[in-house]
């Protein structure tokens, strides 16, 4: 099983679990930055996390 994902929900404002979290590439600093992008488990709100370099 996965391991979950967990970002800051602005909405609710706390760190919560991801749900349906994908892995995405966003324009960024020099490039493209990875991030997971999903909702919050509690209220439904559009959430990301910025990831590290490879």
């Amino acid at each position: 099983m996965a391991e979950p994902v967990i970002g800051y929900c602005v909405k609710c404002k706390e760190k919560r679990e991801m749900k349906d979290a994908v892995e995405v590439s966003m324009p960024g600093k020099g490039g493209e930055r990875r991030a997971m992008k999903g909702v919050c488990s509690v209220c439904g709100t559009g959430m990301y996390r910025i990831l590290g370099k490879k």
